[in-house]
């Protein structure tokens, strides 16, 4: 079942050609992950959604509350029979119908989908993962390149060359040659006691755990946290790598090029995840 503006509509249910989403990419989503019952980092979902319907220009209403999504939410996994489950749930948020680039109304419409998730709690990935460098086409830094639209060619196009080359995902790069994330989370990179992410105005992703680790990496003693430019020269100096998004949690990265990595950090930062998420 999927809910469309609050009411749930068997799956099968064809949208409009004339859908903006469809038609101009005029659309935003968020993924969210949700383990029976919990909304995981709900607030920091909402929020990035609603900083980000202002950027586009989309009019927000006045019931979009924190409470009233949480609530729909939870009305389309309890009729998906999904309560007692781990769910990939995915808001998508698009203008109304009408325009062509110039839209006719700045109001918007709503979809909520869920599927099913074999993980309750982020595990830590232990297979051999493989990335290279995905040069075909670079990221424009911007503030509309932060921002979780469902203009996504680049990724798509990467993907395939990442499943053409026998690789489990590619680093992508900005205009100015620096790494500002992978195809599907952004990148974090260890180099003694320094973990180092590309910073927003690189053009990466505003990503959800991304924000999440970057405040519990504050908290570590040991560690030092920076937001600075990643050079690709770096990649072979580092001592780990890894990959964050909200469904997986933390991939490490187990090969670049000819240098291999360990995962001692991913380890450590993995455990005050859960801890975390048992905890809120």
């Amino acid at each position: 079942m999927t809910n469309f503006n609050g009411t749930l509509l068997e799956e099968n249910k064809v949208i409009s050609v004339q859908n903006r989403g469809y038609a101009y990419g005029d659309a935003l989503f968020e993924t969210i992950k949700v383990s029976y019952g919990k909304i995981l980092f709900w607030e920091d979902h909402y929020f990035r959604l609603m900083a980000s319907m202002r950027i586009m220009r989309m009019e927000i209403p006045m019931n979009f509350t924190m409470e009233y999504l949480e609530e729909q939410i939870h009305k389309t996994i309890k009729a998906n029979a999904f309560e007692n489950a781990s769910v990939r749930v995915k808001l998508m948020v698009h203008r109304k119908e009408g325009g062509l680039y110039t839209p006719e109304t700045n109001d918007i419409d709503f979809i909520i989908t869920a599927t099913s998730l074999s993980e309750d709690f982020y595990t830590l990935k232990d297979e051999f993962y493989e990335v290279d460098l995905f040069k075909d086409y670079y990221v424009s830094p911007s503030l509309l390149s932060t921002l979780k639209t469902n203009n996504k060619a680049l990724n798509v196009v990467g993907s395939i060359f990442a499943k053409e080359n026998n690789l489990n995902n590619c680093l992508v790069l900005n205009t100015n040659k620096q790494v500002i994330e992978s195809l599907n989370g952004n990148v974090f990179l260890v180099k003694g006691n320094t973990i180092k992410t590309p910073p927003i105005s690189d053009g990466c992703l505003k990503g959800v755990m991304r924000t999440q680790l970057i405040n519990m990496i504050k908290e570590l003693k040991e560690y030092e946290l920076l937001e600075e430019s990643i050079s690709p020269f770096e990649l072979q100096k580092a001592d780990e790598i890894f990959i964050t998004n909200v469904i997986t949690g933390i991939q490490p990265v187990s090969k670049y090029r000819k240098k291999t990595y360990n995962a001692e950090v991913s380890k450590l930062l993995l455990q005050k995840l859960n801890i975390k998420i048992r905890i809120s």
